[in-house]
């Protein structure tokens, strides 16, 4: 079975040959760049600088080698511009602050202030305020806000809608050029167009605007999902409107080369709770997120992805309702939020797409034995009748010991019988 066909089967809820795994497909499915380094170093691969392509996370581009020894069946496409609004071309090398060597984008401009710490500037213009800040010793940037206070009298929506605009004919042959050299991989093609994420909070701050309007302060914004939700209300109204138009155009360049889209990665979970109640989910987020999904589901044969991290068992049966094929990263350590529980009671209607192993503990802590442990019993959980892609519970963080990396690697092998 091909990878494709193993991820569509999967994605159907039928039973393919063995787990799909996905790595680096999407920004949240991806592994830091410190790491795809140790790895190729791990397996003896060529050694050279990694690309990063996901400089806000700092996330490393996996390479064919690497993803062959990793089983990786999927392929990922990515806007044509990062989250700090400069595209990944014309790579320089950059170090890190631990010294590790990387390639980064021409644009990717930075400077470190007198305490070691490095900002980074929206489409590299270092005459612009920065907006993003990594710290000393630290592994990814933080988006910096950039907000006057707020003055109600004059909160204009349009605003926050700065960033929404329709898809140029230049990102619509990037997006073309892009899904057909992935397609031709080989393996399940997933991507991300953009857009589509209503207040997502990564993208609040806007790190991406050299001067950016509105509410741009993630705490603001928060209260402002209670306390004004009409203007809520008028961003997403305007924001999917745009998204649906430039689907439309988008679906025309690119259909019939992917299999899954990303549409949003707005958090809705804590450790232990919900950020907002159920009503205020179903009020607030669900009737934009049925507009699109209903659009690509009645036109393309897209699978649609959304991300949540954190205890969002009660918001799973909205999410099926909203039109969510897919809900990722699935954090069982979370409250409510077991693996077997899950499986049962959602199984049939949504997929898992990670799940696979903890990374904030399990990972980044345990021995590789208890990571292999901890991987066969998930994949022993999740991956009977399909509906079931093997990842890890959100990226695999910076300074992860590669011997449990690659443990994990190889319980998934060995579930499959591909070691």
């Amino acid at each position: 079975m091909s990878s494709r066909a193993r991820v569509q089967r999967a994605l159907n809820h039928l039973q393919p040959d063995r787990v799909p795994v996905d790595f680096g497909a999407t920004a949240v499915t991806g592994i830091h760049v410190s790491c795809v380094a140790a790895l190729r170093d791990f397996y003896g691969l060529e050694k050279r600088p990694v690309k990063v392509h996901d400089p806000y996370q700092m996330l490393g581009l996996i390479d064919d080698d690497l993803k062959a020894v990793m089983g990786i069946d999927t392929e990922g496409v990515f806007p044509p511009e990062t989250l700090f609004g400069f595209r990944n071309e014309d790579w320089k090398t950059w170090q890190m602050p631990d010294g590790l060597e990387v390639l980064v984008s021409q644009d990717f401009n930075t400077t470190v202030d007198k305490h070691g710490n490095t900002f980074i500037y929206p489409r590299g213009d270092l005459s612009a305020p920065p907006s993003g800040i990594m710290p000393r010793e630290g592994f990814f940037f933080d988006a910096i806000v950039r907000q006057e206070p707020v003055d109600d009298s004059r909160l204009d929506p349009e605003d926050n809608l700065e960033e929404f605009s329709p898809v140029t004919d230049h990102d619509l042959e990037y997006f073309r050029e892009a899904t057909q050299k992935a397609a031709e991989t080989g393996r399940a093609v997933v991507a991300t167009f953009g857009g589509t994420a209503f207040g997502d909070i990564a993208l609040v701050p806007a790190p991406f605007l050299k001067h950016p309007k509105g509410i741009r302060d993630i705490e603001e914004w928060y209260v402002s999902t209670l306390t004004r939700q009409d203007y809520i209300h008028a961003v997403f109204s305007g924001q999917c409107e745009t998204a649906l138009k430039n689907l439309e155009r988008i679906k025309a360049a690119v259909d019939g080369t992917v299999d899954a889209v990303f549409i949003c990665g707005t958090d809705f979970g804590t450790q232990c709770s919900t950020f907002c109640s159920e009503q205020t989910f179903r009020d607030l987020y669900m009737p934009y997120y049925q507009r699109v999904n209903s659009w690509i589901h009645a036109n393309t044969a897209w699978k649609t992805f959304k991300h949540s991290c954190g205890a969002v068992e009660p918001f799973i049966s909205a999410m099926i309702e909203c039109g969510f094929d897919i809900l990722n990263p699935v954090q069982c350590s979370a409250a409510g939020m077991d693996a077997a529980s899950l499986k049962q009671k959602y199984g049939d209607s949504i997929v898992f797409w990670g799940g696979g192993i903890e990374t904030q503990t399990t990972m980044a802590f345990s021995t590789p034995d208890e990571v292999r442990d901890q991987v066969l019993r998930r994949c022993e959980t999740f991956a009977e009748n399909g509906g079931f892609i093997f990842n890890a519970v959100h990226n695999i963080q910076a300074d992860t010991p590669v011997v449990n990396i690659a443990a994990m690697i190889g319980a998934v092998k060995e579930y499959n019988g591909t070691t």
